[in-house]
């Protein structure tokens, strides 16, 4: 069996590989999905050692959690014992894929929970947090909720998700948190000033998602592209316009560090993010193998000083135009605030 690089996830957390997979673009919100290849994307990231698994009970409404209790159920018992599941809960859907808000209360964690335990197919949830902080519901309550789950058996550690410094310390005074999922890549890194201090003081790791900023410093993305009916790129404001096109810039610069380095630029961003500390584990979006074979480089790529330097005068920190998410969306991040 392949095995990569690991890091812990937080002092409390379990060691992870070093990269992680996240499912959702398998699901939802990027237009449609191969499921056969998702599936092989699956077994393949379990193949090259990759052990945590990222989703959530509302990507596609539960259908990412059903696609991946068949990837653990189809993968080789070896490979599906290393296998960690990280399940985001609390967003609330409409029949028609709408968003109607997030529920915190300690009696809907114990609902969610249940029905993502029936939909995996597993006794137990690795890592489980909160999608968005509740407004309506003292953070203490909802991780206390996922405390009593962990006393229960039902869930092996606690996460939290784009929640800002003052809420990372309320959760951690009411229980031990392993990680904080949030959005971290070079073109986004609010979390420097204030969050990314507070969990290194408290002793909790980050999972970094958006390290390719959904695809934008892939490499990969052009201005011409059509986006498919669906796909959340099409609403956000990095993807627009002008914004769209001085992103671009950015990307070419960052291109010609890349081929310097006789690497690509999604390996080169992505090794960026690895490169920010051990305590920070990216999570790569791919839906297809071969994405998930390029991400896996990244591993293989070592940034000196010169290195970071040169990345840092390409993009500096604040360099992207646009908001990461629609205003809407922007006022649910507690991390934001």
């Amino acid at each position: 069996m392949t095995t990569i690089q690991t890091r812990p996830l937080g002092t409390t957390g379990p060691q992870v590989s070093a990269l992680a997979l996240g499912c959702m673009g398998m699901s939802a919100l990027y237009g449609d999905a191969d499921r056969a290849e998702s599936v092989a994307t699956v077994h393949a990231a379990l193949e090259a050692g990759v052990t945590l698994l990222d989703t959530g009970d509302f990507y596609g409404m539960g259908h990412n959690e059903l696609l991946l209790a068949e990837a653990l159920r189809t993968a080789p018992a070896a490979r599906r014992e290393q296998a960690l599941v990280s399940v985001k809960f609390g967003a609330l859907r409409g029949p028609d894929g709408s968003w109607l808000g997030i529920d915190g209360r300690p009696e809907a964690v114990k609902n969610f929970a249940a029905y993502s335990l029936q939909r995996l197919g597993v006794d137990h949830i690795d890592v489980y947090r909160l999608a968005r902080l509740d407004p309506a519901v003292p953070i203490e309550e909802t991780v206390g909720a996922i405390a009593e789950l962990v006393e229960q058996g039902y869930v092996r550690h606690i996460g939290l998700s784009e929640v800002g410094a003052d809420t990372v310390r309320r959760a951690a005074a009411t229980a031990p948190i392993a990680d904080l999922q949030i959005e971290y890549a070079l073109i986004t890194r609010g979390i420097e000033e204030e969050i990314l201090p507070t969990v290194r003081e408290l002793g909790i790791g980050i999972t970094a998602y958006g390290v390719l900023s959904r695809g934008l410093i892939s490499g990969h993305f052009t201005a011409d592209r059509q986006l498919a009916a669906g796909d959340f790129r099409a609403l956000s404001p990095r993807f627009q316009g002008e914004n769209l096109q001085h992103n671009l810039r950015l990307v070419e610069a960052l291109r010609k560090i890349a081929e310097q380095k006789g690497v690509s630029v999604a390996q080169i961003a992505i090794a960026w993010v690895l490169a920010q500390g051990e305590d920070i584990v990216p999570l790569i979006g791919a839906r297809r193998r071969d994405r998930l074979t390029e991400a896996l480089g990244a591993l293989d790529v070592t940034l000196d000083a010169a290195d970071l330097a040169a990345i840092e005068e390409a993009v500096p920190a604040d360099a992207a135009a646009g908001a990461r998410y629609p205003e809407s969306q922007m006022a649910h991040l507690d991390s934001e605030r």
